[in-house]
């Protein structure tokens, strides 16, 4: 059975494949504040990554403007209504409404009225909580693909906080066995509850390749942190990788040119957020990352490079994510780890990366691969400006297609049952994966 929702114009197809029933409104408490008549209203995109405590009200003052005043969806998998009066009447923003929707079990990412409010919304917010129940909830459902048509369609503003900031990534920690510490996870970064999932999820504009970390001054999760994306470029063999992370009560507001705003009460706190990124001068992979091994990236003692902003009331402090090598109001840091050891250096110099190895060049390249339509029904179309292999792979990794091709191919898709399936690009300079929807 399929289900079509036609919701502003736009068409979307979910897949019921695993979906039997209606889901009942047992699967999920809605709480809603506010005209229930949907409206239109013109809508800023941005993300907003906060760090876990309480949340900070230049930061959400900022986010809920870029609604336009329209209407906000609060998402969670636990607690109650404690976003509703806030977001409406006690931050001075007029908005239309506030809705909370409490996934109570899976089942709800099938139910056509919660799909259908979160499709109407002109704004999105990710309460804490546990991210493993966002991602077993959601991923490869009516609700992540709706999620993404928000973000990169309909191009509204969205955010969260704690496990909300954590799915943001395209790197996700996603918690699935618990919450790996700093030194568990330098003395072996394949420790049981360190497990990554990358571009199966939520494509959020200017956090490609990163993976986000909060609460990161309580307990310190720097060595993690680093752990994370060191797991990411051996895994996933990136050319590169980056991070982003919110001591508790700290704030990153991006815009739309990929400028992020740093809100928190320095200098009455020590509230910083950083910007983590693998050293641009190549080799800049770990030297060691491996099963039941400590942890080794070291690089000559400048594996990752740091800039670390103080979170001001005003957020005058910034830094650039379109080139990932401009900020203002913070310092340059370099850390590494040595056998499972992470250290600093405090004095660090600003990146210097030649043409041919930085991070502006490295996202370039992802972005010059392109596979359209999505969602598909016939002709799937792969392009590059270069040579590339490419593969379709199932929701199991079993590999389904895969060649060698120059330019441009058109695939006929026809004979692939309604799913979800992954469309592997490889060139010289980059490896993508997206996952794309086949409908009838």
């Amino acid at each position: 059975m399929n289900y079509i929702f036609r919701v502003v114009g736009i068409v979307f197809p979910f897949l019921s494949v695993l979906f039997s029933n209606c889901a009942s409104a047992q699967n999920y408490t809605s709480y809603f504040t506010g005209d229930t008549a949907d409206v239109f209203t013109n809508t800023i995109p941005g993300i907003v990554l906060m760090g876990g405590a309480s949340e900070n009200d230049s930061a959400m003052i900022w986010f809920l403007e870029q609604s336009g005043g329209g209407d906000v969806v609060v998402l969670r998998a636990s607690g109650s209504n404690g976003y509703n009066n806030y977001m409406y009447s006690q931050l001075g923003v007029v908005v239309n409404s506030v809705q909370t929707i409490v996934f109570n079990q899976a089942a709800a990412s099938f139910d056509p009225y919660v799909i259908r409010q979160l499709a109407n919304a002109e704004a999105l917010w990710f309460a804490g909580g546990d991210q493993w129940d966002y991602v077993s909830y959601w991923k490869n459902t009516p609700i992540d693909s709706t999620i993404n048509y928000l973000i990169n369609t309909k191009k509204i503003p969205v955010g969260g906080t704690s496990a909300g900031m954590a799915i943001l990534g395209h790197i996700v920690n996603t918690a699935q066995y618990g919450s790996a510490t700093s030194t568990a996870a330098l003395a072996n970064p394949y420790v049981a509850n360190l497990t990554l999932l990358k571009d199966d999820f939520i494509s959020c504009p200017w956090l490609n390749n990163v993976v986000t970390d909060t609460h990161y001054d309580n307990p310190d999760r720097r060595g993690r942190h680093i752990a994370f994306m060191a797991r990411a470029m051996t895994d996933y063999t990136m050319p590169s990788v980056f991070g982003i992370a919110c001591n508790e009560y700290v704030s990153v507001c991006i815009d739309t040119n990929g400028l992020a705003r740093v809100y928190g009460d320095y200098p009455n706190y020590q509230e910083f957020a950083f910007f983590l990124q693998a050293n641009c001068v190549l080799p800049n992979f770990p030297e060691a990352c491996s099963i039941s091994q400590p942890l080794t990236w070291n690089r000559n003692a400048q594996a990752i490079k740091v800039y670390k902003v103080p979170g001001t009331p005003s957020g005058i402090n910034t830094f650039q994510l379109s080139n990932w090598n401009s900020g203002s109001g913070g310092t340059w840091q370099d850390w590494y780890v040595v056998n499972g050891v992470f250290q600093t250096n405090l004095q660090a110099s600003t990146p210097i990366c030649n043409s041919s190895t930085s991070i502006s060049t490295l996202i370039a390249n992802e972005e010059m691969i392109s596979i359209f339509p999505n969602p598909v029904t016939n002709q799937l179309t792969i392009s590059a400006e270069s040579n590339f292999d490419y593969e379709i792979v199932d929701v199991f990794s079993k590999q389904l297609l895969m060649k060698k091709n120059t330019g441009s191919v058109q695939l006929d898709v026809t004979a692939l049952r309604p799913g979800y399936y992954f469309v592997i690009v490889k060139t010289q300079e980059s490896t993508v994966k997206k996952k794309i929807i086949k409908i009838n």
